[in-house]
């Protein structure tokens, strides 16, 4: 009888031993490898990450406890981080947090020129935003997970944790269609270069710019927009090209 309870209790202490083990983040599984998956952050260092624009990395970006952290000191004209490598057709997942109040985003098939002076000139931007905030009034094409100044999102999927705690997005670009997810739910699809597209694009924010969303390749950007926000276990694998 003492044999079995100490085994009881040997059992409890393993379980909770095990749950309260902490999770690895920036790591690939055995099977994410095979499924093409690569990091693009390896949780210690900023390799692979520059300046828009720029040949090396002198943003206020740096590595904290196992994540990219915008130091929230930029601007709309200032304080993006782009990877070195181009991507056409993908799935890219990241998790994030934000500062309360915060304000950032991801951009891709962003190009790089001295004519573009900012990367929205020409990326569309997966928009991360504090929507529990008080000072938080945006409009919808402005709220989290919405493609910026051009598709909303389905409102009744929506699970936003709040500032301080972690999310999970991923974009998926696969030869045109287009997939936002937020928190293991699909929040929003559109297809590029549509006829649908265009005329958001000419009649809306991106009007005047006439380069916005039209190439079919560059380089993912993230944003520090003045406040403070955190990045891990960012992962992409590329997709065929069918176009």
């Amino acid at each position: 009888m003492k044999s079995k309870e100490t085994i009881i209790i040997f059992l409890i202490f393993f379980l909770l031993f095990s749950c309260q083990k902490s999770v690895r983040h920036n790591i690939l599984s055995n099977k994410e490898i095979d499924e093409g998956w690569e990091l693009l952050f390896d949780g210690e260092t900023m390799n692979g990450w520059r300046d828009y624009n720029g040949n090396s990395l002198t943003a206020p970006w740096y590595v904290e406890n196992g994540t990219i952290q915008a130091a929230g000191t930029g601007t709309d004209a200032h304080g993006y981080i782009v990877t070195e490598k181009i991507f056409e057709n993908f799935e890219f997942v990241w998790d994030w947090k934000i500062a309360e109040g915060g304000n950032s985003g991801v951009l891709y098939h962003v190009v790089e020129d001295p004519k573009f002076n900012v990367p929205y000139l020409t990326g569309p931007e997966y928009q991360l935003i504090d929507e529990y905030s008080p000072s938080s009034t945006r409009e919808d094409w402005q709220k989290t997970a919405a493609n910026y100044a051009m598709h909303t999102t389905d409102k009744s999927k929506l699970v936003i944790k709040p500032s301080g705690e972690w999310n999970t997005s991923k974009i998926l670009f696969d030869n045109g269609h287009v997939e936002h997810w937020l928190n293991g739910e699909k929040v929003l699809e559109f297809e590029a270069w549509s006829d649908d597209w265009f005329a958001r694009k000419n009649n809306g924010k991106w009007k005047d710019a006439p380069d916005y969303g039209l190439s079919k390749k560059g380089v993912i950007c993230l944003q520090d927009h003045g406040s403070a926000a955190w990045f891990r276990n960012l992962k992409i694998r590329q997709l065929p090209t069918l176009y």
